[in-house]
């Protein structure tokens, strides 16, 4: 979704549609709506999201506009405890009618089986046409407003095609009350339960789907202990505020995200990783709300509340994936929308045909009778045709199709946030899949980020601590990762660190700074070259440390070289493996760092990286991207800064590691919480897997389509059976979705035998 500063990003719920249709012209009408940049309706969260430009349009205006197509519009809101959450209500609506709707309509079924095949029973049309009201006008009422809604807005849905399948059928059989003429009251009922029993399997299906929001709400504590003056009580966690002092006991959940003060403990983080392992936690150390605190005793001080917590992040991403559309949704949609008025037509023809063609249709039908028992040619030319046309209305399934892709999207996007992948849009799962080359930033990504120095040599100059106590004292004032592993070496060798004057950082080359008059220089060859520093004579031992895959600075004090610090990062667990498995995959790897070229391509030489882009300033990154575009195609950028955010958003898709930076996260369509990169094997699979039950579930709904409406056509399918095979499609596709529980996303390399 385009982001703007005028802009504002609001979700809402919306209650009364009952099919594709529906969600497609509410989606209609408020993208013409003056103020609304964007609306996505999703018919199978029943959720819209809008970018809307709030000096223009407000929530009131949005609510009349949705009321006057016959909805009603809810601001999604927490679920508190106890709380009875809207599915759990559409839920049991669904249940109590389809109890009673089944009950009558046994009833009136075993009532037609003993009049017509044991005795006759006195009054009996009238004793069906009684049980069948409530069903008809009862049951069923919410299906006919939905059609008069639908009639209204100019945009017929399924509710039509139901309405125009029971209401007529139930209006003859009173006729028959008065006139001699053939009755249809059991089709009417039984069509009528056979749509309530689809829906009722789908709304409890689609709840399987988007289970997976559900199950990260409840993991939430709902209170906290806190230390105050000394004293302990226990407040809400909603009641939280920043800075407060939490007190965590063995087996308890964390409250909130915070930072450890006091005590050691192992963390299980499974719900923010889908790593299994529990992770060591010390005082200083980040934890996460809602993960499970091992057997130590821990004081943590609340660093976030709210809606900024990691797992409302992880809450609205998911909602914001479920809320999008996949490029392939498009065509769909668009069908879809076509689709009961052709249906409306075909049934129109049909009924004609039958009464103008009548002897070949009775040809057709003495030949079906000989192997469907339902197939009846005893009707007059009139009631066969009006069987036929009904067949045909209720046969057609819109629904499936329309919920062929956010199912899919809905089961694939929770899964992932299992697995501690955050997919943020539709497109993303569509893109992903489809990627031919993956570039990778070095530092941090494909390595620990925490690096540590191995080597110090010294000209002769100084001595190897007064070496390190001007690179410490230099490097303190850099957040980055390499100065951090300086200032670590130093403090751990117990070194005085200095304040530093007129401190400058220069990207990808190093920094300077005064201390004590003199002018400190610590970087690369080009920042040396820069400051005419003379560094020939050493460039033989620079040259091996890099060979070694060390990163080598050297430090000048007024432009005389004193001596060399070598660190190293070491390569994350399964790195290699997972380079190994993208190229089986078909997938071309890529660095780019700002790196020397030697140390480059000894750590891609060491992973299998085929392609190697060295000596990259942060603002060339994106260019970069753009070269390897060029050249691949589709391109995904895997980075964890902040000078990754541009090349990020230039990828086609940008995958950020959970341990990096909120702006590279933010930056990206993708997020790979745990920051281990066999996550991304895991990412790429489970895409694939989600698309292909896209595909796979427009295919079923195109052939039951294509198939069942010409032998409606024909009058070889009763209506019954065409109302119950209409539900059957949906269901079909929802619980074809739910598989994707199923698919096993694991490296090769991590599979068991």
């Amino acid at each position: 979704m385009e982001k703007h500063k005028d802009l504002q990003n609001l979700e809402y719920t919306i209650d009364g549609m009952t099919c594709t249709s529906c969600a497609m012209r509410v989606e209609k009408v408020l993208n013409n709506t003056e103020g609304i940049q964007k609306a996505n309706v999703n018919f199978a969260s029943e959720k819209v999201v809008l970018s809307l430009n709030p000096s223009i349009i407000n929530g009131k205006i949005i609510e009349s506009k949705i009321k006057e197509m016959g909805y009603f519009l809810r601001e999604e809101k927490a679920e508190d405890e106890g709380e009875v959450s809207a599915d759990d209500n559409s839920f049991s609506r669904a249940q109590k009618r389809l109890i009673l709707s089944a009950s009558l309509s046994g009833l009136i079924m075993a009532l037609m089986m003993v009049h017509m095949f044991l005795r006759m029973i006195p009054f009996y049309l009238p004793i069906i046409a009684v049980l069948g009201f409530p069903i008809i006008f009862g049951t069923g009422i919410h299906v006919h407003k939905a059609t008069i809604n639908a009639i209204r807005n100019k945009s017929l849905n399924m509710d039509v095609l139901v309405t125009l399948g029971s209401l007529p059928p139930y209006l003859i059989g009173l006729a028959g009350l008065k006139y001699e003429i053939q009755t249809f009251i059991e089709m009417a009922t039984t069509i009528m339960t056979l749509h309530l029993i689809g829906k009722f399997l789908e709304i409890r299906a689609k709840g399987k789907a988007s289970s997976a929001i559900k199950k990260l709400i409840q993991m939430g504590a709902k209170t906290a202990n806190l230390e105050v003056a000394g004293i302990e009580k226990e407040i809400a966690v909603k009641d939280l505020q920043i800075g407060d002092l939490m007190l965590i006991r063995p087996g308890e959940k964390v409250p909130t995200d915070g930072v450890v003060v006091e005590g050691k403990s192992l963390i299980d983080e499974s719900m923010v990783s889908g790593e299994s392992m529990p992770v060591k936690k010390n005082p200083g150390d980040i934890v996460v709300g809602a993960t499970i605190n091992g057997e130590g005793f821990l004081k943590v001080k609340v660093t976030k509340v709210g809606k900024n917590t990691f797992l409302a992040q992880v809450i609205k991403l998911v909602e914001e994936c479920q809320g999008t559309k996949v490029p392939i949704q498009e065509f769909a949609d668009k069908i879809t929308g076509y689709f009961v008025p052709a249906i409306i037509i075909l049934t129109v023809l049909t009924f004609i045909s039958f009464n103008v063609f009548s002897e070949f249709h009775l040809s057709i039908l003495e030949w079906g009778a000989r192997f469907l028992p339902w197939v009846r040619t005893d009707f007059s030319p009139l009631t066969l045709a009006f069987v036929t046309s009904t067949a045909v209305l209720v046969i057609a399934c819109p629904c499936a199709l329309g919920l062929g892709t956010p199912t899919a999207i809905m089961v694939g996007s929770g899964i992932g946030a299992e697995k501690g992948i955050l997919i943020r849009s539709g497109e993303a799962v569509q893109t992903l899949k489809e990627v031919s080359c993956i570039a990778f930033d070095k530092t941090g990504t494909v390595t620990e980020g925490k690096p540590a120095i191995t080597d110090i040599i010294v000209t002769g100059v100084l001595k190897e601590r007064d070496l390190l106590y001007y690179a410490a004292s230099l490097e303190n004032a850099s957040e980055h990762p390499l100065a951090r592993s300086i200032v670590g070496e130093a403090k751990k060798k117990e070194i005085a660190i200095s304040p530093i004057k007129e401190f400058r950082s220069f990207s990808g080359k190093g920094v300077e700074g005064i201390l004590e008059e003199d002018k400190i220089v610590l970087g690369n060859r080009k920042l040396m070259d820069t400051n005419e520093v003379d560094y020939k004579g050493y460039e033989e031992t620079i040259i091996q440390l890099e060979n070694e895959a060390k990163t080598a600075m050297m430090l000048s004090i007024n432009g005389i070289l004193v001596g060399i610090l070598a660190v190293s990062d070491p390569i994350k667990q399964y790195s290699d493996q997972t380079m190994k498995e993208l190229e089986k995959m078909g997938i071309k790897t890529a660095m780019i760092t700002g790196d020397n070229k030697r140390t480059a391509e000894a750590i891609a030489k060491k992973l299998g990286i085929t392609h190697v882009i060295s000596g990259v300033l942060p603002e060339g990154k994106y260019q970069e991207i753009k070269s390897l575009q060029d050249q691949y195609g589709m391109v995904a950028m895997v980075g964890d800064g902040i000078n990754d955010a541009p090349a990020l958003k230039q990828a086609n898709i940008g995958i950020a590691i959970g341990t990096g930076t909120d702006i590279a996260i933010e930056a990206s369509d993708v997020t790979l919480v745990s920051g281990d990169l066999v996550t991304l094997i895991k990412a790429i699979k489970l895409s694939k897997a989600t698309f292909r039950k896209i595909k796979e579930n427009y295919f079923w709904a195109w052939i039951y389509n294509a198939v069942a409406i010409p032998i409606a056509m024909l009058g070889l399918l009763h209506p019954m059976i065409g109302a119950a095979a209409m539900s059957l499609s949906s269901l079909n596709v929802v619980y074809n979705s739910l598989r994707l529980t199923k698919v096993n996303v694991e490296p090769d390399f991590l599979r068991t035998p």
